[in-house]
């Protein structure tokens, strides 16, 4: 595979949109690196009870390839894991994915201009490297003294033990992020007893979840534009969040609102809703939709706990305040490693990974490339992603511009693209001036994955979706050193 054009990594929803539109720009000499040995990404290998999507399904699929047919207004692990194998057989991309093919190294070769690709199944050398890993791929664990110790069934909601039967078990859930609101509702009815251990409290807001009729789904399919207005429709008010983030904190409040009267709706016991009442501002962290999850931590076999951590012993768990509770399984619902650990293997011409480099500091321009990297682009990079919009239009909309880089290389037989240092500076100081009024910097947050431990923005883009397509609508040649040499 010396003379491959371009490789890309990960066949989740970012490489296989990849796929379909490089094929669909002439371009047919491509892999896709696959470390599974199936495509799905996020959606092949998140399986816990309850998983869904946390935007609409008209909203979280590609736009050139609808699907009038969802069950649900939210649609659930299986079924998105079933439209990507569907969309990517339809439009011919299978065949371009080797799979149990994972990525242990890349270095760039200035004198070939070529990448060194090294996986466990031998070595590639493609001209264009891309990586569309994802970012929630990797569990993350949380350092407490004693975690090894534990003697019971332990397992993060990435890696669930389907095996394990939690029928009569005391079982203790760590962490209160968007995946643990979705199982804890589901494992809640199984315990005997449930103790959610939290650190901070979400802001939840009304899902609206529903089953979607026989006749709904006849009309999207016999009229399809319907089907484009409820995504339209869709778009808009998940773009109104962005109000929250970084227009005007003031518009904060009509969205606390929604949220209190949710709270006070579904808990019924005061002290119970004072430990579940946010202590910062709405959109400081991500912001949970959901209709079941506050009912779930009112039933009688709950406690939520909000005493930290001390330490994990053999068969229970210790908080500060020295209470120790006995438990027979720990399920860890503490998100992921940011950036995913491939970055960590990615090098460029200095010899610095891309890991090592936004551990520095969150670093890219416009998400999809970054200085140092010739001949390098990717999906949902630092600041190519928002908080208030579906993860695929981001993704789409850094595909079109992708394509638009490689069809440019092609046409005009250019062998190095690489964004310009000064470009990426002037990019980075834009996001960093416009972040430093932003809810997820001055919301009151003590940890979130929207800030760095410094203070920085992490790598959201702040501005409209709809701002960042237009930036991207096309590739910015003159941002980039260029050479056909």
């Amino acid at each position: 595979m010396s003379d491959i054009d371009v490789a890309i990594i990960g066949a989740g929803f970012g490489g296989i949109g990849l796929g379909i539109k490089l094929r669909e720009a002439g371009f047919e000499n491509f892999v896709i690196l696959e470390r599974a040995s199936e495509l799905g990404g996020t959606w092949r290998d998140n399986t816990y009870p309850g998983c869904a999507c946390d935007v609409p399904s008209h909203l979280y699929s590609y736009s050139f390839e609808p699907n009038p047919d969802w069950s649900r207004t939210y649609s659930k692990q299986p079924e998105i894991l079933e439209y990507l194998r569907t969309v990517a057989a339809k439009n011919g991309v299978v065949g371009h994915m080797r799979f149990d093919t994972e990525v242990l190294e890349a270095k760039w070769d200035e004198r070939s201009r070529r990448w060194t690709v090294t996986t466990n199944n031998g070595e590639l050398h493609p001209r264009i490297l891309i990586s569309a890993a994802g970012v929630y791929g990797e569990a993350r664990y949380p350092d407490l003294p004693g975690i090894e110790k534990f003697a019971g069934t332990a397992f993060h909601s990435l890696h669930w033990n389907h095996e394990h039967d939690l029928s009569g078990e005391v079982v203790a859930v760590l962490g209160t992020g968007a995946s643990a609101v979705q199982f804890v509702p589901e494992i809640q009815p199984l315990v005997d007893r449930l103790l959610v251990f939290q650190r901070s409290a979400p802001w939840i807001i009304p899902r609206l979840d529903r089953t979607t009729s026989r006749i709904e789904r006849g009309l999207l399919r016999r009229l399809p534009l319907i089907g484009k207005a409820m995504r339209g429709g869709y778009y808009t008010g998940i773009e109104g969040f962005g109000l929250v983030g970084f227009v005007d904190k003031r518009f904060r409040h009509p969205f606390e609102v929604i949220g209190k009267l949710q709270l006070r709706r579904q808990v019924r016991d005061s002290a119970l809703r004072k430990r579940l009442t946010p202590d910062y501002m709405i959109g400081c962290k991500r912001a949970i939709f959901s209709d079941s999850y506050l009912p779930a931590l009112a039933k009688e076999n709950v406690e939520v706990i909000d005493d930290a951590i001390a330490e994990i012993r053999e068969h229970s768990i210790v908080t500060r305040g020295g209470v120790e509770h006995p438990v027979d399984t720990i399920i860890y619902g503490t998100g992921f490693v940011v950036p995913p650990a491939v970055a960590e293997r990615i090098h460029g011409t200095d010899g610095l990974s891309i890991g090592e480099l936004v551990a520095k500091r969150p670093q890219s321009y416009l998400g999809t490339a970054m200085a140092g990297f010739p001949n390098f682009f990717s999906t949902l990079g630092p600041f190519g992603a928002v908080g208030n919009q579906s993860a695929i239009y981001m993704i789409e909309c850094q595909i079109a511009y992708i394509v638009d880089a490689l069809a440019t290389m092609r046409d005009e037989g250019l062998t190095r693209v690489e964004v310009r240092g000064e470009v990426q500076e002037e990019f980075l100081d834009e996001v960093n001036d416009r972040s430093e009024n932003t809810v997820w910097l001055t919301g009151g947050c003590a940890t979130t994955y929207y800030r760095t431990a410094d203070g920085r923005n992490a790598g959201l883009y702040p501005g409209w979706s709809f701002e960042y397509a237009r930036r991207t609508a096309k590739f910015d040649r003159d941002s980039y050193e260029m050479s056909a040499v």
